[in-house]
């Protein structure tokens, strides 16, 4: 029987979705995978894009790990795709390639001041706090009023985890450098800005309901956000998830004693309109935003009112979107951030489609959807995978010894699952000695080193 030799890069949940659905199928060709994925460990937005204080969604990496345990798949970290191994290697070794590398970048928005000092995008904020290997061990965290541009659960997430005391992620793998670094903040006001009104929010209930109960922060809605929209207001008595928001967002307006150190403020009907500098030691610093009020259009959307208020911050976060990135080699959409395909079969510029090539996750259909949609992504792309059989690539040397001996060769000092098992056990050592479920390793040439047993 045939075997199918076939690469994987990306070993978050989108890629290894897609390995347990194609070793799941009835076929007619035995398998072997290998998953690549430029850090030393698994997991991908499970592990470096889920706020600390998430152990419940993180506990999704119980059945990755089932899945990576099966057997029927190897793990190659710290192996960065277009260096340590190309697209003419995977032609070479193996009869098939998934993309499954996901959105790490964010997405631009394009209004004055916005790459002043003190001007960040949230995936950098949330690689940072997650303890990612190929960012800074420090955050400038200067700013006691900060802004928080976006609707979304990002956007919930990086306000939540600057606003909250770091005492109170000590239970979390939250890594020891984010702990010191929030301790400094002095942060008194976060405030959340969205276009769009409290009925058109794309964050869930549970995202919104967790915001109330951090210890020693104040929930602040502005009471003219509300009742604007009747169009809106209908929809919220046939949809259960707009009334669950509706009814946790009547529990924070009104007359309210506030009594905490710490405030978030939630602003609707607010479209940011500039980023307001003065002069600092670097150049120009943020100082404020400007927002320009929106209102209801009638067609489910908004426009602006040509009424425009400032606040004064000190620090700007935007969480309007992950982008995808190029990979060396492979088709590429500039414009929506994706390697371009039909249900996940790759795409060339001539819209023809290219042997051998997939995409599965976000870098196939966008940053949209939660963890859970991979899978239904990855079934269609697999089953196209299955179906393509005669246009899979013909590997020189498919055997599974090759490529070990090809990194080998370039001195890629790449892990396996052997190693995260490893480096699964030290951070959960870590954390029981401090009294913790688990200390993240943070410099990637300790997890390394770890992973390996050097």
């Amino acid at each position: 029987m045939t075997t199918l030799r076939l690469a994987i890069v990306g070993a978050g949940p989108a890629g290894i979705y897609a390995a347990d659905i194609l070793q799941k199928m009835e076929r007619q060709f035995d398998l072997s995978i290998d998953l690549f994925d430029k850090l030393p460990a698994p997991y991908g937005l499970v592990r470096y894009g889920v706020a600390p204080d998430h152990p419940r969604i993180k506990g999704i990496i119980n059945a990755l790990r089932e899945v990576l345990e099966s057997g029927v798949m190897r793990v190659f970290g710290g192996v960065e795709f277009g260096k340590d191994i190309t697209l003419d290697d995977l032609k070479q070794h193996y009869h098939a390639v998934i993309f499954s590398t996901g959105a790490i970048r964010d997405a631009s928005l394009d209004i004055p001041g916005i790459d002043a000092h003190g001007s960040f995008g949230a995936a950098d904020f949330v690689n940072w706090y997650d303890g990612h290997p190929d960012v800074p061990r420090t955050w400038p965290l200067e700013a006691r009023e900060i802004a928080v541009i976006g609707n979304g659960n990002v956007a919930l997430d990086v306000a939540r985890m600057l606003a909250k005391h770091p005492k109170d992620l000590l239970s979390t793998e939250v890594p020891q450098n984010v702990v010191d670094g929030l301790e400094a903040s002095p942060v008194t006001d976060v405030h959340v800005f969205g276009r769009r009104g409290p009925a058109q929010v794309k964050f869930t209930p549970l995202e919104l309901r967790e915001l109330g109960e951090i210890p020693d922060v104040d929930i602040i809605v502005d009471e003219d956000d509300f009742d604007r929209d009747p169009a809106a207001a209908e929809l919220a008595k046939t949809n259960k998830q707009l009334m669950v928001i509706g009814r946790i967002m009547g529990k924070w307006r009104g007359e309210r004693e506030l009594t905490a150190s710490r405030r978030l403020h939630l602003h609707f009907y607010s479209k940011p309109d500039a980023v307001l500098t003065e002069d600092g030691p670097d150049g120009e610093r943020v100082r404020a935003i400007r927002i320009e009020r929106t209102e209801p259009d009638a067609e489910g959307g908004v426009r602006g009112t040509g009424e425009f208020i400032e606040h004064p911050v000190q620090a700007v976060y935007r969480a309007i979107g992950y982008f995808g990135s190029p990979l060396p080699g492979v088709p590429f959409d500039e414009h929506h951030g994706v390697i371009p395909n039909h249900e996940g079969q790759v795409w060339d510029d001539d819209n023809q489609q290219v042997n051998g090539m997939y995409a599965t996750g976000w870098i196939k259909r966008g940053p949209i959807g939660l963890i859970g949609h991979t899978k239904s992504d990855a079934l269609e792309t697999v089953t196209h995978l299955v179906a393509d059989q005669g246009n899979w690539w013909t590997p020189a040397d498919p055997s599974e010894a090759s490529v070990v001996e090809l990194l080998e060769s370039r001195d890629v000092r790449f892990t396996d699952l052997e190693g995260w098992r490893r480096l699964d056990a030290h951070e959960l050592a870590l954390g029981e000695a401090a009294g913790r479920e688990r200390i993240k390793v943070v410099d990637r040439e300790e997890m390394t080193r770890i992973s390996r047993g050097e």
